[in-house]
């Protein structure tokens, strides 16, 4: 570590430290300025000017999207419309989007999160790095561009889609990190092995920064064979001000959260109870130097848990563990509670198949039926019914003994399942469509 080694090595009780001046300007900031946190902190007889310590917080009322989607378009702006310099808005949802808007310390505050990502991996401005999230409203491409620009490396922002130029562009340019979604990771490594290409041996990538969508350590393994380069994640959202808000380092052990900038708990996603270091729930975020768009306890509905333990890397920032799912894309067939990343893990044991998949949910005689639908290797014989059969009647028992349910399994053919630039689509919900 280097251009911030300071702050990523500070002790726990400098960053608590730091922490508590940051709760108390941005609750006060927010119960003077939005409206609405005045109301929410009245009702809920939360008291920001009274603040002493980072266990106060548990006395503030929670914010959730849809109070973001009610407060439309600057609800929840909390500075003059003349200095925010730039504004996006959440990606892939229904209904009324999510604003984030941004000051210029805004900006800069981001830049640092986004660049530690570059810290951690020990790039900088050596590398040439390739940016393939979406630029525009989405806070994926000008996230990344700004943390790379930050970094000091070459930037080449391609932003999604064209996958032979990209597959060029890694091949001729040096490209030495490549950021985008995980899936879109995959669909570059699989189009240039169609292609002829060897990516592992005519690609100069040392590191993927790839965020935006949740993924498993074997879909991980799978990227770093088949890229020969080492796979970080990265986390944010568009409500808390985008990708960076947690970070991966090399030990590939958990999350490291911008702890000077954010201040996170796990709660129970039923009662709301914050929960101890190590247990399952929630993630809450509470920014602490947002400008423009602070919030304060944002339940992102994301499934993590703090790390205990200090990481052999060297940050003293806590960890969150990689996602393991969202509380609104849980599934419960027939009772059970089921992750997209757990039907994940377990088809990834099978050599025969690829990492492209769907889950289809259906309905029969008034019960939810789940359907994996994977794609077949190239190699593996999909013309042969038997085959097809046994490989199927496997997956589906290994599904039963990992989750204690049923899950249906239906082999495709290679590349038959739709392609994406941006989130893979892993859950196509048909339910309502075919009741009988």
């Amino acid at each position: 570590m280097s251009r911030q080694a300071d702050v990523l090595t500070m002790p726990r009780e400098r960053i608590e430290q730091v922490q508590l001046e940051g709760l108390r300007k941005t609750a006060v900031h927010c119960y003077e300025d939005i409206p609405f946190y005045h109301r929410s902190f009245d009702e809920a007889g939360f008291d920001p000017y009274s603040i002493t310590s980072l266990d106060d917080l548990r006395r503030a009322p929670f914010v959730t999207k849809q109070d973001l989607r009610d407060n439309y378009p600057y609800g929840l702006v909390g500075v003059d419309r003349k200095d925010v310099r730039e504004v996006h808005m959440s990606s892939g949802t229904t209904g009324v989007a999510t604003v984030a808007a941004y000051t210029e310390p805004d900006l800069k505050s981001w830049s640092e999160c986004f660049e530690r990502a570059f810290e951690f991996a020990g790039a900088g401005p050596e590398d040439v790095c390739q940016i393939c999230y979406g630029y525009g409203l989405f806070t994926g491409g000008l996230g990344a561009h700004y943390g790379s620009l930050q970094s000091g490396a070459t930037v080449i922002p391609i932003s999604a889609g064209n996958t032979e130029r990209q597959i060029r562009v890694l091949r001729e340019m040096g490209s030495t990190v490549l950021e985008c979604t995980p899936s879109y990771a995959m669909h570059i490594a699989d189009t240039a092995l169609a292609m002829g290409v060897d990516p592992a041996r005519d690609f100069h990538l040392k590191v993927g920064i790839h965020g935006a969508e949740a993924f498993s350590d074997n879909f991980r393994r799978e990227l770093e064979r088949k890229l020969n380069y080492k796979v970080l994640d990265i986390y944010g959202l568009t409500e808390t001000g985008g990708p960076g808000l947690a970070v991966e380092c090399l030990e590939q052990n958990g999350l490291h959260i911008a702890e000077d900038h954010f201040l996170c708990e796990v709660i129970d996603p039923a009662t709301g109870e914050v929960l101890p270091d190590g247990e399952w729930g929630e993630l809450v975020v509470t920014t602490l130097d947002r400008q423009a768009s602070p919030v304060v306890r944002y339940r992102t509905r994301d499934i993590t848990r703090i790390l205990p333990g200090e990481c052999p890397c060297g940050c003293t920032h806590r960890r969150i563990d990689r996602l393991q799912g969202r509380t609104d894309d849980m599934l419960i067939i027939r009772g059970v509670n089921v992750f997209p990343s757990q039907i994940e893990n377990v088809m990834k044991t099978f050599a025969e198949v690829s990492s492209w998949y769907q889950i289809e949910l259906t309905t029969k005689n008034y019960l939810d039926v789940a359907t994996l639908k994977v794609e077949a290797n190239p190699d593996f014989d999909i013309d042969s019914t038997g085959a097809i059969e046994e490989l199927q009647r496997r997956i589906q028992a290994a599904l039963k003994t990992a989750l204690s349910v049923g899950i249906r399994v239906r082999l495709v053919e290679p590349m038959s399942i739709q392609r994406s630039e941006g989130k893979a689509k892993r859950i196509v919900d048909l339910r309502g469509e075919n009741l009988q």
